[in-house]
């Protein structure tokens, strides 16, 4: 039985745990979101919604066979984690993560490297692993640091409490906080306007900010112009610009534009 699914309908690709009772992050899940991410990488979609079933989106990984590995066979392991967690990170469309429940461990680093969080108002945070005298080892500390600062990630680490969704709002790991009921609905409704918009664009922003991550604002100036020129030989640039200008000569206003991605 599949750990997780994924589907692409039109514009838009769906990623799915479902490993029930606590959505642990299996090595077959690990398999079977590299198969998801070429599917979706070769594929014309625009944007893409993370989700899990059932009460929770993830307990974290699968720490069963671990105690029974050596140091090397840990190693391999953690690299595959974080390999296959970055190609997700890395994807060129807009990602949308929505968050139900418990989301811990290696559930809250998959999440995190979701572009945009959507969590129910009843979600809860957490890295667990000081329970377990390990550190974060997908990157999640310095992930969430990007997002909250590291007065937030250290605390949040070193004492393993689970962080209310409207906590993570308002230190910015999580973009927006709704009912529970309502939290598929508005993650699509995100994911839709994403899919429909200048995917190009969307792919430069995505760019510049991984630079500015690892090099600062200095190395993204540097990359500024060669990442983002290119964009004014778009067809989207083509259609919405000299219609821009034309309306603003008119004094009307901007059109809406049916963007093609291209």
């Amino acid at each position: 039985m599949a750990h997780l699914s994924h589907s692409i309908n039109g514009n838009i690709a769906l990623i799915t745990l479902n490993n029930p009772p606590q959505n642990r992050l299996s090595l077959q899940i690990l398999d079977e979101l590299d198969v998801a991410l070429t599917a979706i990488g070769d594929s014309e979609t625009r944007a893409l919604l993370l989700r899990a079933d059932g009460a929770d989106f993830s307990f974290g990984a699968d720490i069963v066979p671990w105690p029974d590995m050596s140091t090397r066979e840990l190693r391999t392991l953690f690299e595959r984690y974080m390999n296959t967690f970055n190609r997700f990170e890395r994807l060129s469309i807009p990602t949308v993560a929505a968050v139900q429940g418990l989301c811990f461990g290696g559930g809250l680093e998959l999440a995190v490297r979701a572009d945009v969080i959507i969590a129910a108002e009843t979600a809860r945070f957490g890295h667990p692993e000081q329970s377990l005298a390990i550190v974060t080892l997908l990157e999640g500390v310095y992930r969430v640091a990007e997002r909250a600062g590291r007065s937030k990630a250290i605390e949040w680490a070193l004492t393993a409490e689970q962080v209310p969704a409207r906590m993570m709002e308002q230190h910015g790991v999580v973009n927006r906080v709704v009912p529970d009921d309502k939290l598929l609905d508005e993650a699509m409704a995100v994911v839709l306007k994403l899919a429909t918009g200048p995917t190009r664009a969307h792919a430069a922003h995505k760019a510049l900010l991984c630079i500015w991550a690892t090099g600062g604002a200095t190395a993204a100036d540097e990359a500024m112009f060669d990442i983002a020129l290119p964009l004014f030989d778009s067809e989207d640039v083509k259609l919405a610009l000299p219609a821009s200008v034309e309306a603003f000569k008119a004094k009307q206003p901007r059109p809406v534009f049916p963007f093609k991605g291209k």
